[in-house]
């Protein structure tokens, strides 16, 4: 095969690679505090940190059970990591010991008191999508 010929396939193959449909993935949030605040619900690509979770969208909190809906999603393997900020600061607020101070949860099995593993987060998305469910809790009663 020419050389010409095979970068004509391999070009042709990326560009084939890029027109898969997106996915959508479906983020039903329960356990949400009835205060005004906003809910943060983030894609994780590797592990849980801030770092590796870098896609996802806020919206207000419009009642104890929300569903936020993330398109686009190219398929591949991800957590659903979510926060409700109460104190409308923008970010997780955490303790100097690095528990969370604000109502949080992930997708996948939930082990109560253990720390959050992406192992036992994760989710595989494919097309066209799905639906994960997330209960938010707290580490800490509320101050």
């Amino acid at each position: 095969m020419s050389v010409l010929r095979w970068a004509a396939r391999a070009v042709l193959g990326l560009s084939l690679t890029g027109i898969a449909a997106a996915a959508t993935v479906e983020v039903t949030v329960d356990g949400i505090e009835p205060v005004q605040s906003n809910l943060y619900v983030a894609l994780c690509q590797g592990g849980l940190s801030e770092a590796n979770c870098r896609t996802g969208q806020d919206a207000p909190v419009r009642g104890t059970l929300q569903r936020v809906v993330l398109q686009d999603v190219a398929p591949g393997t991800y957590a659903v990591a979510v926060f409700q900020d109460v104190n409308g600061n923008g970010r997780l607020d955490r303790t100097g010991l690095g528990l969370p101070m604000e109502p949080y949860g992930f997708s996948g099995e939930a082990v109560r008191g253990a720390r959050p593993d992406f192992e036992r987060a994760h989710i595989a998305v494919r097309e066209p999508g799905l639906s994960v469910r997330v209960r938010l809790s707290r580490a800490l009663p509320p101050r």
